[in-house]
């Protein structure tokens, strides 16, 4: 059984890449911190390429999913942090690449003029909800 509802009410506007509305039900709520593009030596992966910047740091919201025994299907809410907030059809068609092309949960694209690490160009938050 899944842990949350998709719902993209036909009053608002289509919903490319993201889900209007998450409704989510379980016992544990997981916050992810955001990832970034960053290789275990603090290297960056992809360069000045969003593309694959947006890959990298999906795998990294990956392992952290993984480390709290949580899925894609867990994820209610991402919110991604980025330089570049106009290429949403970039960064989602990288999210659908490392995800399978799982559901799309609640999402924000913020426009930032910098992340923590010079030469980042996003940053992806999640919040899961899982049983025990």
């Amino acid at each position: 059984m899944s842990h949350r509802e998709l719902v993209n009410p036909p009053e608002l506007h289509p919903a490319p890449g993201f889900s209007h509305v998450a409704i989510a039900a379980g016992t544990k709520v997981v916050h992810l911190a955001g990832q970034v593009a960053l290789d275990q030596q603090f290297g960056i992966v992809g360069v000045d390429d969003l593309g694959e910047q947006t890959k990298a740091a999906m795998r990294n919201v990956e392992l952290a999913l993984k480390a709290a025994s949580a899925t894609w299907d867990d994820v209610v809410r991402r919110t991604i942090y980025t330089l570049h907030p106009t290429e949403y059809a970039t960064i989602t068609a990288a999210i659908d690449e490392v995800t399978g092309g799982a559901e799309h949960p609640a999402q924000t694209i913020v426009g930032v003029t910098g992340l923590a690490v010079d030469g980042l160009l996003i940053e992806i938050e999640c919040t899961a909800v899982v049983s025990d």
